[in-house]
């Protein structure tokens, strides 16, 4: 019976078991091989001679609240074939020189999906370092280098992981959700080695999402000169209300009095929050929103201007086709030029900079919309650990993050 647990609960085969015995809390159960069956660990010869050894423990899955381990006596044989002087194989812990079974390593990487590290090696009564390691070895073994042949549309964006502006940058398929690439840096460099996989997968990308960076356009061009760029909504927003924010700042410096910036003050979130979104609070409450964001526009003109663009610029992403779509963009920019207000002006260069890139969105309906996603989840990595000291190990992570859960248990 004992026998049969050994290999059904602890995936032990091919050892019998000698005896049972509980110490603080811990059941020690003492198992052996057969002498019949000591193989040479180099060339699996069994014609060995004996040559000492030494009793190992090793952490089995625990049962129940009591954790287990497995005291095997492990024989040091001299091969008579080969010569080798050298312990004999473990067959039921993964790899040599480690004092876990298969089962415990293949445990703790499955807990680890709905787990921190921490949390698992207090479980299973190992160190941080070790659970670390399995977690590391599988997946590096799964997803260090993703499938891209058949890769189609695909989304590129950064991320900040630390302090002195450390930066990953992120390669997602767009049709399966799966992080294909992970790149150190930001820019065209951190995606040289994409390109490199990219040409010898023989993958075919047919456009790719980004934000208007020119680093990513160029290095886009230059390695994918058949692929589409498209940019998005949301990075088109984001830019403007960038910009916009300079411009109430700016206009906040040049107030000549104290009554111009005291309407100023408070006011960036009045601004670049879409005007639907303002009415949602407790009627009291909503009154005085739309009287501030009033008076914000009604004592200054150019933040006026720039704000009702702001609205306006939204219907671009409306248009019912491509066609109709160029020709609000042509309207749009001959209006922001004709406000004689610099920051419109800019602005609108940078769409006519850009025009190809924001009208391919008719084309192919691909955002960094499910990029950003991921960065979420990225973001709660982080602080599930409390930030990553080993890169590659974050890289790791983040390219088996589709499969990784987020409530901790218990």
């Amino acid at each position: 019976m004992s026998t049969t647990i050994l290999y059904h609960a602890f995936g032990v085969r091919g050892y019998s078991h000698v005896r049972l015995r509980n110490h603080d809390g811990v059941m020690h159960w003492r198992i052996e091989r057969s002498l019949d069956n000591l193989r040479c660990a180099a060339c699996q010869s069994t014609d060995v001679i004996r040559r000492g050894g030494k009793t190992r423990s090793f952490h089995a899955l625990p049962v129940g609240p009591k954790k287990v381990r497995l005291e095997l006596y492990v024989h040091r044989l001299e091969c008579k074939t080969c010569h080798t002087l050298a312990q004999e194989k473990v067959d039921f812990v993964p790899r040599d020189r480690v004092s876990y079974t298969r089962n415990v390593e293949r445990y703790a990487v499955e807990l680890c999906r709905s787990m921190t590290i921490q949390d698992v090696a207090g479980h299973l009564g190992l160190g941080w370092d070790t659970v670390k390691g399995m977690l590391k070895r599988h997946l590096d073994k799964r997803y260090s280098r993703p499938r891209l042949k058949g890769l189609k549309r695909i989304g590129i964006d950064e991320i900040s992981i630390g302090k002195r502006h450390r930066y990953l940058t992120i390669v997602l398929d767009l049709q399966t959700g799966r992080v294909v690439f992970v790149g150190e840096g930001k820019g065209a460099d951190a995606l040289r080695p994409l390109w490199r996989r990219l040409q010898a997968s023989g993958a075919k990308v047919e456009a790719v999402a980004m934000d208007m960076s020119q680093a990513y356009i160029a290095a886009v061009q230059d390695n994918l000169p058949n692929a589409a760029i498209v940019f998005d909504r949301f990075h088109v927003v984001k830019l403007y209300n960038e910009k916009l924010s300079d411009l109430r700042r700016e206009l906040y410096r040049e107030a000549v009095d104290q009554l111009g910036k005291d309407v100023l003050k408070g006011a960036r979130w009045l601004l670049l929050t879409n005007a639907e979104n303002l009415g949602h609070e407790a009627p009291d409450n909503d009154r005085k929103i739309k009287a501030h964001l009033q008076e914000v526009l009604r004592l200054n003109q150019p933040l006026a201007t720039a704000y009702y663009m702001k609205e306006d610029l939204g219907q671009l992403w409306e248009q019912p086709d491509k066609l109709k779509a160029e020709a609000f963009v042509d309207h749009w920019t001959r209006r922001a030029e004709a406000s004689g207000i610099r920051m419109l002006k800019r602005f609108a260069n940078t769409l006519r900079a850009h025009r190809t890139g924001l009208l391919n969105d008719y084309d192919y309906a691909i955002t960094t919309g499910p990029v950003e996603g991921i960065n979420n989840k990225i973001k709660t990595l982080k602080r599930q650990a409390y930030g990553y000291r080993d890169t590659e190990f974050l890289k790791l992570r983040i390219l088996g993050i589709h499969e990784t859960k987020y409530a901790l248990v218990g």
